[in-house]
């Protein structure tokens, strides 16, 4: 066992500390092991949280239906699953159940640039770095997904294209909206952003994926590439 595994959370490095990564990283980059172990808190005195709940998950073939279908004494065979922690678990699990069971908020509707920036606001305000967002929309503009393509530094984003198409043809989407913002409030794009957004719509185009628009994003308001007829 590594010495990594035998330490407390609190004394791991930053970057693999599963709480610091959710606040740095967004919840989408915890596995699910990470994110059980969270909710677990600490594992035991041979292993960390996060191996105990990777090898309780290995144990149920890593499907959180298998694992959502224990109870608190199958789950406190564990060692360092008390009846607290195991509680914890199941409550968990079943608010995911209950959550798919439970009716969809309408789609939004991202028809207009306008819409955009009010849907992106609660996301992109007062960040101090930049953070590039792809929405991907159906045939009626409708939201089907939104994704964090690249977080960078004050006026940098590494954004990779191929992700931003697979996600696309993943989910079938018709088109889609890129959004970063510029925590300088500067709202004129820049050279690169032009450059960027060009080689996504010729990219786009070989894949029949329109792109609606590109937003810069300040606290204090927007600029829409379609709007200024950059892009048609």
């Amino acid at each position: 066992m590594s010495n990594l595994h035998k330490l407390v959370i609190r004394e791991w490095s930053e970057a693999d500390r599963p709480r610091e990564k959710l606040v740095s990283q967004g919840r989408r980059a915890l596995s699910d092991a990470e994110l059980l172990a969270i909710l677990i808190g600490s594992g035991s005195m041979d292993e960390s949280a996060v191996a105990l709940c990777r090898r309780i998950l290995a144990d149920v073939n890593n499907s959180l239906d298998t694992l959502s279908k224990m109870d608190v004494n199958e789950l406190s065979r564990y060692k360092g699953i008390g009846e607290a922690k195991a509680i914890s678990i199941i409550a968990a699990l079943e608010l995911a159940r209950r959550k798919k069971e439970s009716p969809s908020e309408a789609r939004k509707v991202l028809n207009s640039s306008k819409r955009v920036y009010d849907f992106m606001k609660p996301i992109l305000q007062d960040l101090p770095h930049e953070e590039f967002w792809t929405l991907y929309l159906n045939t009626g503009c409708k939201l089907l997904d939104q994704q964090l393509i690249g977080r960078g530094g004050n006026d940098f984003t590494p954004v990779d294209v191929r992700i931003i198409l697979r996600n696309a043809l993943a989910i079938k989407a018709h088109s889609i909206v890129l959004i970063h913002n510029h925590p300088s409030g500067t709202l004129q794009p820049s050279n690169a952003d032009r450059i960027l957004t060009q080689k996504i719509v010729e990219a786009s185009k070989i894949m029949d994926i329109r792109v609606n628009d590109h937003l810069i994003f300040t606290d204090n308001g927007y600029y829409s590439f379609r709007d200024e007829d950059i892009i048609d």
